[in-house]
């Protein structure tokens, strides 16, 4: 097993926005050694139906066979790089514990994946299986890639924080990874809720200078004005940033944003990749 190589996990349910986040994928790492998995969990059918007989599923899994070698033949003629391998993975499980499997099986790096599936299915929205993957698969980073979005090389990069969490070097590493592909800015985010910072974020924010110190980085102090998704789309807008990355625990920021109404409501819908890492 090559472990140099960089492993991708790119869930398809072989809708447009599924295949347009992996040419994002393709285009992202386009200079570096990359294993690519496409993986389809024919669940996403089953869910629909109930008592299926074997032999319907059986169909259902060469049917998801044959699109996914269809569709690896199409990442490969759409892409012509040397570095580049790509492998199929079907499972019958629901999208998380398929992906959850994967990412062990494969030692996965990172997982790409579109905000939504099937044109016109509301469940599709970023608040079903892109939500439920970012919730339970906590061990490895998720990119999500808006609909439609065509590339651009993430050369601004936004990171929000509170500064009242102290991020590990382990936590901070996927930030980094996408930061030294394109040698790209990371713009610190605070949504300024006190006066001044206290002693703890004061700390945390010395300790994640020294962490970025490699990096091109600046802060930028947001006024608490609006709901919190409401903030960070106006944040990507004046500074035009290109990816959104978030580390997802317990009372975190994007756990917030989660919880926010018009969030269970709409889905956050962001405007760029947004890379949500666990902790």
């Amino acid at each position: 097993m090559d472990l140099s190589s960089k492993r991708v996990l790119l869930p398809t349910d072989f809708s447009d926005n599924a295949w347009s986040a992996i040419v994002y994928a393709l285009k992202l790492y386009k200079d570096e050694s990359c294993i690519f998995y496409l993986l389809n969990s024919t669940m996403m059918t089953v869910s629909t139906m109930s008592n299926l007989s074997n032999k319907l599923l059986q169909t259902l899994r060469d049917n998801a066979l044959k699109e996914l070698l269809e569709l690896k033949e199409l990442a490969e003629s759409a892409n012509a790089n040397a570095n580049h391998e790509f492998e199929i993975v079907v499972s019958s499980e629901d999208l998380p514990r398929a992906i959850e499997r994967a990412v062990k099986e494969h030692h996965i790096d990172i997982i790409i994946m579109g905000t939504n599936g099937a044109k016109g299915a509301k469940e599709f929205l970023f608040g079903s299986h892109s939500i439920q993957v970012v919730k339970k698969v906590r061990f490895c980073p998720v990119l999500i890639i808006p609909e439609e979005y065509d590339f651009v090389e993430p050369k601004q990069i936004a990171f929000p924080t509170d500064f009242t969490r102290f991020y590990s070097q382990k936590e901070l590493q996927p930030l980094k990874d996408l930061a030294m592909l394109y040698n790209s800015k990371i713009r610190v985010v605070h949504i300024n809720v006190e006066e001044k910072l206290n002693d703890i974020q004061e700390y945390n924010m010395q300790a994640l200078k020294s962490y970025l110190g490699d990096f091109e980085y600046s802060f930028h102090w947001m006024p608490d004005y609006a709901k919190k998704a409401t903030e960070i789309i106006d944040f990507i807008k004046e500074l035009e940033i290109d990816s959104l990355a978030m580390v997802y625990y317990k009372h975190s920021f994007i756990e917030k944003i989660f919880k926010e109404p018009v969030i269970k409501k709409i889905g956050f819908q962001p405007t760029v990749p947004f890379l949500v890492i666990p902790e």
